[in-house]
């Protein structure tokens, strides 16, 4: 059901929004359990009978009750941190469905993650793969990995997320997989499993994603070529979603793309915003209206360190008034937060009308909203509340300004 108006005000599922509030109180993330599980089945049912995983990239959103929610139905996780992993155990996901991504694993984190028996390490650099060897030399295991590899692919996205050009940080370009791979083949500590490939984030058009998987399929075939065989490719995320009437990639001509050139070989997808985006909301509350000379400003009690997308990615989230009903001054209006940066805005020249005590709704905002959530200038982060059909609870409480300085102290 997700997010939809019902007598004139929004709902999550079938609850009103305006009830969360009262309940939960200002600013608020609600998560629409329905949408999420719907989500992922969008791309684990659109596989088929072909082998594969479908790893939620937990980056998105960790929330504990999130994770929980993909792990019953049986969903694998992206992990970037030792952190991480430690969430997906505690909200019951088995390590054996995780993937480990990131630049900079450290041995306390390689050691933890080969304890647990995640299923595969995606190796980031030469180094990483001579440091997770060393470790499970160390403790006497054989480490399962694959090597990200960097096509070179412009994703046309945002260049904060954009990942796979050589001028980013991320993975090996072809040749010096093919070194590694041969080096990872010979040690009795490595088990090579499979080939990792990510390009970027929030990307509409699925040309990127082809064009990487042919430079992919390529480097497979040198591989095999050379009695390397590997069992799974990893093809990443970053598939995008709707903020502003963006034209989305159709997920089942997709992956019906990909099961058309990679034959039996098992496919791993790490799927984040496109299955927690549009299932959260971020609810406000208009503190105060403000015009001056030309401009028009609801200064509202959610701010840049709540949700950190627009002033960081100049982001667009849609605003809907949870009340439809309420009227108020008509103006273009600059919604702008408590935070002392000019940078503190959550949306900008937006037609509403408006009054002081309106509650609104920035759409979309379940991916990279609250797990981007700060403390800036000693701001508590707010609570984060599920609903599922006609139930609601909270997920995560609202922090108090003790919480915030509870773990320091006075130098005496």
């Amino acid at each position: 059901m997700g997010f939809s108006y019902q007598k004139q005000i929004l709902h999550a599922d079938s609850v009103a929004i305006t009830e969360l509030m009262q309940a939960y109180g200002s600013p608020l993330y609600v998560y629409s359990r329905t949408d999420i599980e719907h989500n992922w089945h969008k791309f684990d049912q659109a596989f088929g009978t072909h082998p594969h995983l479908v790893c939620y990239a937990v980056k998105a959103n960790s929330n504990l009750a999130v994770l929980n929610v993909l792990a019953k139905i049986g969903a694998g996780f992206d992990i970037v941190s030792g952190g991480e992993l430690e969430r997906v155990l505690a909200a019951g996901g088995k390590a054996d469905k995780c993937v480990f991504s990131g630049v900079a694993k450290t041995t306390t984190e390689i050691t933890r993650a080969l304890e647990v028996g995640v299923r595969c390490f995606n190796v980031e650099s030469a180094s990483e793969l001579n440091r997770i060897e060393a470790v499970a030399k160390s403790v006497g295991k054989q480490a399962p990995i694959s090597i990200r590899v960097n096509p070179n692919v412009d994703a046309k996205t945002h260049p904060y997320i954009s990942t796979g050009l050589t001028e980013n940080k991320f993975g090996v370009d072809k040749n010096e997989a093919l070194d590694l791979y041969q080096i990872a083949q010979q040690s009795a500590h490595l088990s090579v499993q499979g080939l990792d490939c990510h390009i970027g984030s929030q990307i509409t058009d699925v040309a990127p994603f082809l064009d990487a998987l042919d430079k992919v399929l390529a480097l497979l075939k040198q591989l095999k070529h050379q009695g390397i065989n590997l069992t799974h490719l990893d093809l990443g995320g970053g598939i995008g979603i709707n903020y502003d009437d963006e034209q989305t990639i159709d997920i089942q001509a997709y992956i019906n793309a990909i099961i058309s050139k990679v034959g039996d070989t098992e496919i791993i997808l790490e799927p984040g915003r496109a299955i927690v985006g549009n299932a959260g909301i971020f609810a406000t509350k208009v503190e105060f209206l403000k015009q001056n000379t030309g401009h028009a400003f609801a200064i509202v009690d959610g701010a840049m360190n709540d949700l950190l997308r627009p002033s960081f990615y100049n982001a667009y989230h849609q605003v809907l008034p949870i009340n439809k009903a309420t009227t108020g001054t008509q103006a273009n209006w600059d919604l702008v937060g408590p935070i002392c940066e000019t940078g503190d805005f959550l949306a900008k020249n937006r037609p509403l009308s408006l009054s002081e005590g309106d509650y609104l709704a920035l759409m979309s905002a379940g991916a990279y909203g609250f797990t981007m959530s700060s403390n800036y200038n000693t701001r508590p982060r707010v609570a984060e509340v599920m609903v599922s059909g006609t139930t609601h609870q909270i997920v995560r409480k609202r922090e108090t300004v003790q919480d915030l300085f509870a773990n320091e102290s006075l130098f005496l």
